[in-house]
């Protein structure tokens, strides 16, 4: 799809840029250059046992490493993240409270809740973006379908029959997944839930029968035979999952519904505390062990600079925002 980059948030974002390269007072630099000298709480707006909460708490443990300082991971679940988007929208901007951001808090929700009580963009200033996440489309094991060609002939015989679940209204799963019915032609009815973890212990226990989700909250289901996968919707196959088709493969071309995530601190966080946080997120995102941990589950490490993960952010909101309008797609 085509990316679009409002004047307003290319307007924020040289602001963003100019601010950075002012002196900073006396204050702010003793700041930056003692922190951490305190716990910082790493907010996750989901339910433990989810993709958010797992990469959440492999960077908060990989920074208490390299600091002596606690990361404490902070679980404020519910609307489809948003409750833990504004919780630290509103924290005090000293690095200190931050929020493991991701595709539905950041791109997604905004198109879907008009009236949300923090801004994407101005509400936060990015951190750093940590990892692409591949979708996989996993079945409970009864519903006869093994390919997504007989999911879509099944789901076309039966429309409104399959229900879906995601880890809440406006979540990435369920974006996703009406994106999937968008290019399919197809009807299945939406269950969310206060979190990706309890939406699969339902799929597993077979209350509803389809997901798009992370690769991580699903692989050990999957090789326990307990969940059926049958796709991903990156645009290559996936190391994690090597003999898993595309979606564009099965029959879809074009079809891309990754997620990804990325750190963020409330808007106003000094650039230097930014800076600082960037480094050892990115110095963590670049060692074998986490590289290879990240891949294992279907990750892909993206260290990079603040500027890339917030470039990234106004991008998505524009790609989603289409596909949001285009489908009629409306939170219940």
């Amino acid at each position: 799809m085509t990316t679009i980059h409002t004047s307003a948030s290319r307007r924020h974002f040289n602001l963003a840029l100019l601010a950075s390269a002012l002196p900073l007072s006396a204050a702010a630099q003793s700041a930056a250059s003692s922190f951490p000298n305190k716990l910082i709480r790493m907010v996750v707006p989901f339910t433990p046992g989810g993709s958010t909460d797992i990469l959440g708490r492999t960077i908060g443990q990989q920074l208490t490493q390299a600091w002596g300082q606690s990361v404490v991971i902070d679980n404020v679940p519910g609307a489809g993240g948003s409750i833990g988007a504004d919780k630290v929208a509103k924290a005090p901007a000293d690095g200190y409270t931050l929020l493991m951001g991701h595709i539905g808090t950041l791109a997604v929700t905004p198109s879907l809740y008009p009236r949300l009580p923090y801004d994407p963009i101005k509400s936060f200033a990015a951190v750093a973006w940590v990892a692409r996440v591949p979708n996989v489309l996993v079945v409970h094991p009864s519903l006869p379908v093994k390919t997504v060609q007989e999911l879509v002939a099944y789901a076309k015989a039966n429309p409104g029959k399959i229900n879906y679940g995601s880890g809440g209204n406006g979540s990435a799963a369920h974006i996703a997944t009406e994106y999937f019915k968008l290019q399919t032609g197809t009807q299945m009815q939406h269950v969310p839930y206060k979190g990706t973890a309890p939406a699969v212990t339902d799929l597993v226990a077979g209350q509803i029968q389809l997901m798009f989700t992370g690769v991580p909250a699903v692989m050990g289901q999957v090789k326990a035979g307990q969940l059926r996968a049958l796709a991903v919707s990156s645009p290559n196959r996936v190391k994690a999952v090597p003999d898993l088709p595309t979606v564009a493969a099965s029959g879809y071309p074009g079809f891309e519904a990754d997620q990804w995530y990325g750190v963020v601190a409330p808007a106003g966080t000094p650039p230097d505390i930014i800076a600082k946080l960037n480094q050892q997120i990115n110095q963590a995102l670049a060692s074998p062990e986490i590289g290879n941990r990240l891949a294992s589950e279907g990750a892909e490490a993206m260290p990079s600079p603040p500027k890339v993960f917030a470039d990234l952010i106004v991008s998505e909101l524009s790609r989603w925002r289409t596909v949001i309008e285009k489908g009629g797609v409306k939170v219940e």
